[in-house]
């Protein structure tokens, strides 16, 4: 009876966290290509306030669809946690640190989108302000949410490259999912640290975020149909060495 209760359990995490990273992935593409990507005019403050206030409706959706996305993020780390703690529970629990801390960082960029709501919507900003400083308002915030982004996926990128070491040291998932992961990492520490140390980082924007986005893409969409179309594997795993080693009890 705790044999079946145990393979139950591993095949409902599997599920949970490849459920939850594809749906993460793909409501993230749809909210920064198809709305906030075309809301937001990148250096044109007018036209960003005026797209905003034409199309309420999907900024405000966008925002609550975001916030469900940061608290499905919260639930991939801890089933991704329980899934992984077996091959080496201290680096389980850092991985998953790394990913709450990045999701801590969306929380933060929730904030200024409210934030940039309120002072397009609210009057007295308007009859304060005059036009020039309201506008650097708005770029300020629209930048707040732009490089905010790019420290949180400082920690995606060691999330990764942490998870990917751990698929592939395990017993009981592909190694190539594992390569896979690691190198999404790999391209979001990239692109990131490229940001914050190259100058003219904007002259080189497309290379350095077209290969690791890509790569990230393939990385965890891997990841998650593995778990999806695979996770039954999980359900016949056996404790590992590491796992004795750390007194776990998978």
């Amino acid at each position: 009876m705790t044999s079946i209760i145990a393979e139950k359990s591993h095949l409902f995490y599997a599920r949970v966290a490849g459920l939850g990273l594809l749906i993460v992935i793909l409501t993230t593409l749809i909210l920064n290509m198809f709305v906030f990507g075309s809301l937001f005019i990148p250096g044109d403050a007018a036209a960003t306030v005026t797209s905003i206030t034409a199309n309420d409706l999907l900024f405000r959706l966008g925002i609550a669809v975001f916030t469900l996305v940061i608290i499905l993020e919260v639930v991939v780390a801890w089933a991704l946690y329980i899934l992984l703690r077996q091959v080496n529970k201290s680096l389980a629990l850092l991985t998953a640190l790394f990913r709450l801390i990045y999701t801590a960082t969306l929380a933060a960029s929730t904030f200024n989108f409210l934030s940039l709501l309120q002072l397009i919507q609210q009057e007295i900003y308007l009859e304060v302000l005059e036009t020039n400083q309201f506008h650097a308002q708005v770029i300020f915030l629209m930048d707040a949410i732009y490089h905010g982004g790019f420290i949180g996926l400082v920690f995606l990128g060691f999330h990764l490259l942490l998870l990917g070491y751990l698929v592939f040291k395990s017993a009981f998932m592909s190694k190539i999912i594992g390569i896979l992961v690691m190198l999404a990492g790999l391209g979001y520490l990239f692109d990131n640290f490229a940001f914050l140390l190259v100058a003219n980082y904007i002259e080189y924007e497309t290379i350095f975020v077209l290969v690791p986005f890509f790569l990230g893409i393939i990385g965890e969409l891997a990841l998650a149909i593995w778990l999806l179309a695979k996770g039954k594997k999980i359900s016949k795993m056996e404790p590992t060495k590491a796992s004795y080693e750390e007194g776990v009890n998978p």
